[in-house]
């Protein structure tokens, strides 16, 4: 019985040095980004993304939780425009807060991530004309503390949030393109 808990418990203990050092070689930052093609000028585009209070028409998270706790806050639209959510597993709690705002084509915007995880990244929308259309970009970029990199060895961040940037833009593109 004894040497069967020795042999469990080296076992695992490779098992978690392994996961560590493979979480060790992961990179100190990541970026998502997913771009889509929308048939609409860009200014038609800007003031979905600008205004917080028009996520509600195209975010891939909006629907997640229909209880959950939205406060705008600093200016209605643009620098300074603040959406602080609380909601559900699917969405968790934070802020976001538009930091660069150049008509029509850039928005930045700081998040802050609470629940389920703490994170501090950086979220850019960029749309450059296309002759009738235009191309918006979403990244969201920012650090990858250890524990992340420990997330990173099971889930792939890219595939996690680039499919909800997909369905972002393509809600997006339903709307602007009417």
């Amino acid at each position: 019985m004894f040497k069967t808990i020795v042999v469990i418990a080296v076992v695992l203990a490779i098992a978690i040095a392994a996961i560590l050092i493979l979480a060790a070689t992961k990179p100190d930052t990541f970026r998502v980004t997913r771009t889509a093609t929308i048939n609409a000028p860009a200014a038609k585009i800007f003031p979905l993304i600008n205004d917080f209070h028009q996520w509600g028409q195209w975010s891939p998270w909006e629907s997640r939780d229909p209880a959950m706790q939205r406060t705008f806050s600093g200016a209605n639209s643009g620098m300074g425009a603040v959406y602080a959510w609380e909601g559900n597993n699917a969405v968790g709690a934070g802020r976001m807060e538009i930091i660069e705002a150049a008509a029509p084509g850039n928005i930045a915007i700081k998040l802050d991530f609470i629940k389920p995880f703490e994170g501090h990244n950086v979220a850019e929308f960029t749309m450059l004309p296309q002759g009738d259309a235009t191309l918006v970009t979403w990244t969201m970029h920012g650090p990858t503390p250890f524990v992340g990199k420990i997330i990173h060895v099971f889930m792939n961040m890219d595939n996690m949030i680039g499919k909800d940037f997909a369905a972002g833009l393509a809600s997006l593109k339903s709307i602007t393109e009417r």
